[in-house]
């Protein structure tokens, strides 16, 4: 939510949450003058028991509510906050150019030519200036009222200052006025008063340079080159009137590739340019490329679009909202989605084809669509404070409009390009149903027809034989696997989060679990007395969960419901797990996987023994791990490692007593578990 609800009519939330907060401050009142005094519990818990956390101190107790956790993808949000300020300046008029640069050591820059944080005393607080109160006050900025910004990235006043906070040390530098001003912070705190650096005649602007808090993030915490490179560039497409110039010590870049030392980014034709190098060297539908700008001054919002068909890819959509990237999407994205198939549907009744389009979805339009598409709108909501999902029902709207009469030209200006692409869309909705179709009649049990779940990315093998399904945990590793995988013969189905633990549930939880209705379904075997070896849909069914603890449990889980619920399954050697790995490791152009530490420790030994730095990568979960990455080494089946699971029919008894014993009701019975094998455990493993 933003901080100004009154944008397009308000929120309806705020007179729920202030009667909320009303009714719990009232039960509260008459629960303090009803309970009875020295009730037990009572002593020790006085006004000295509340605690108070002032200026930053909230950021670094609980980092996770301001950058979304303390992993390597949250390290990275701190440039993107950084970043996204010099941006501001950029998008208002007043930067041309942007420097970041990574140094050894792990400081990283940014430093543009806006025109600088003020420096004078702050009204409210005249004993601090107002770049000190910027960066020690959360909610504090410029960007509340949109006199100072037309549009902006930063809403909340939060960014800058939250990068403060979890930076070990912090410094910054701004030059106003021929003047050049620094104040150096660390932990949030500043180390000493602003002070007035010297003259500057050819010199303005801003530049903030900072070490990430190894407290907060690890001792192994660092910046990826890569990452940073990709970041700034596409802060560049989006902008095309801004210059950014990437600098990184040699020695950090070396044997990554495509990531130099020094660059400039500069992209006059902005996100036609940023999709044409990402789908350099497709095959596509129409020759042309479908891109825009649309900006209207002192109104809500401007945009700026590209849009292309591949015949041989699947699609993708990357989206921004105030060049803040969206990857989750949300109504502006929506409203393109829309704006593409009316306009489309439009054509196709100009062209007596309205019967055939009749059944077309977005789904269909979307289906080998990469899009780009940049929005710029006054005072934006968000899902969240990392900004991964735009809230604004305005900007679908807006989208929607400018995009579909666009559109709609730009097909009736090339109807020969435009006949083709209908062809193509209407082609993708008659395949659509056509399998659906086959998979209905050839799948098809004896009463009722197999409809399958909605988040199944099926494939298009008809038969079981050869046939994969993958079980993923989460839409995050979901969306890589069904990019990774191999259509015809592989399945992908994301599970949310950690499923039932049956062993310890009864039936009528077990018949209500969405997650394993779901599961049950793809499988189209059934369960318990009910299942049929010859309905079961696919030759090998894998788990496929992170390398960490979670996955762990997550597949236990998985295996005590097959076990449970599916025994022939496992007895006729369907059930395999998937082998992720946790690390790669790279060495200039020679690089590999390990499984775990032990086997990251047996390549440092035998793969990697030369005298070069050796980086290693831990990977957060599948979700984290790109598409070709998870292929190469999960999913590929000539190169993959799959290991079965096996119940011999002598080590039932055994099997039934360890399920009962880990999973089942008796907490009693882990917790002795535990303690006979307490001498296992390994420390310095434990991931707290």
């Amino acid at each position: 939510m933003t901080d100004n609800d009154d944008l397009f009519g308000g929120s309806g939330a705020a007179p729920v949450k202030r009667a909320a907060a009303a009714s719990a401050r009232n039960a509260a009142v008459k629960v303090a003058r009803t309970a009875p005094q020295g009730t037990p519990g009572e002593a020790g818990y006085d006004a000295s028991a509340i605690e108070v956390l002032e200026g930053l101190e909230p950021v670094r107790r609980r980092p996770g509510m301001y950058i979304g956790g303390t992993d390597e993808k949250a390290l990275h949000h701190l440039f993107a906050e950084v970043i996204d300020n010099s941006m501001d300046e950029a998008v208002a008029g007043h930067a041309t150019f942007i420097e970041v640069e990574l140094e050894e050591g792990g400081w990283l820059s940014v430093t543009d030519n806006g025109r600088g944080i003020p420096v004078d005393p702050h009204p409210k607080f005249p004993k601090k200036s107002a770049l000190e109160v910027i960066m020690t006050t959360l909610h504090a900025g410029g960007k509340f009222d949109s006199k100072v910004y037309e549009t902006s990235g930063g809403l909340h006043g939060v960014g800058v200052s939250v990068v403060n906070a979890l930076a070990e040390i912090l410094e910054v530098e701004v030059a106003r006025g021929q003047t050049l001003y620094r104040q150096v912070f660390s932990r949030g705190t500043p180390q000493g008063k602003l002070e007035t650096v010297g003259r500057v005649l050819n010199r303005r602007g801003t530049k903030v340079r900072f070490k990430p808090d190894h407290q907060i993030f690890g001792k192994d915490a660092h910046f990826q080159p890569r990452r940073l490179f990709k970041m700034a560039r596409s802060k560049a497409y989006l902008f095309g009137g801004v210059e950014i110039r990437w600098k990184c010590a040699p020695s950090l870049v070396e044997g990554v590739d495509n990531v130099p030392a020094e660059a400039t980014f500069k992209f006059p034709n902005g996100l036609k340019d940023y999709l044409l190098h990402d789908i350099e060297g497709k095959e596509l539908v129409t020759d042309q490329i479908f891109s825009g700008k649309i900006t209207k001054p002192g109104s809500h919002g401007s945009l700026e679009w590209a849009v292309a068909w591949m015949t041989n890819e699947d699609g993708f959509s990357t989206s921004y909202c105030n060049t803040v990237p969206t990857p989750e999407g949300g109504t502006h994205e929506n409203g393109l989605r829309i704006a593409l198939l009316r306009a489309l549907r439009d054509h196709a009744e100009r062209v007596g084809q309205q019967k055939r389009m009749a059944a077309v979805t977005t789904d269909d339009v979307m289906a080998t669509c990469a899009s780009m598409l940049s929005v710029f709108i006054r005072e934006p909501e968000f899902q969240g404070q990392t900004k991964d999902k735009l809230a604004t029902v305005e900007a679908g709207r807006i989208v929607e409009n400018a995009i579909r009469d666009t559109f709609d030209h730009w097909l009736a200006a090339a109807p020969q390009q435009a006949n083709k692409l209908l062809d193509w869309v209407i082609d993708r909705a008659e395949e659509r149903l056509r399998r659906r179709q086959e998979k209905e009649v050839a799948r098809k049990t004896a009463t009722r027809k197999l409809r399958l779940p909605g988040k199944l990315a099926d494939c298009s093998n008809a038969g079981a034989k050869g046939s994969e399904l993958f079980i993923v945990e989460g839409d995050s590793a979901g969306g890589s696997a069904k990019q990774a995988r191999d259509r015809a013969i592989q399945a992908v189905l994301p599970l949310r989060g950690k499923i039932l633990n049956v062993a310890s549930a009864g039936r009528d939880k077990l018949h209500q679990n969405q997650q394993l209705a779901d599961l049950v379904q793809a499988l189209g075997c059934g369960t318990g007395s009910h299942y049929k070896a010859a309905d079961l849909r696919y030759e090998k069914v894998v788990i496929m969960t992170d390398a960490d603890v979670d996955g762990a449990h997550i597949a236990s889980l998985l295996i005590t419901f097959f076990y449970r619920q599916m025994p022939k399954l496992i007895d006729d050697g369907h059930l395999y797990l998937a082998v992720p790995p946790l690390y790669r490791l790279t060495q200039g152009t020679k690089s590999a996987y390990a499984r775990d530490d032990a086997d990251r420790e047996r390549l440092m030994k035998t793969v990697f023994k030369g005298s070069g730095k050796v980086e290693i990568g831990r990977f957060k979960g599948l979700g984290e791990m790109l598409p070709a990455q998870l292929k190469e080494t999960t999913m590929d089946p000539k190169k993959r490692l799959l290991l079965k699971v096996v119940v011999a029919a002598d080590d039932k008894p055994e099997a039934n007593d360890t399920v009962e014993r880990l999973m089942g009701n008796k907490p009693e019975a882990r917790f002795a578990f535990i303690q006979e094998r307490a001498a296992f455990a390994d420390e310095a493993d434990l991931d707290i």
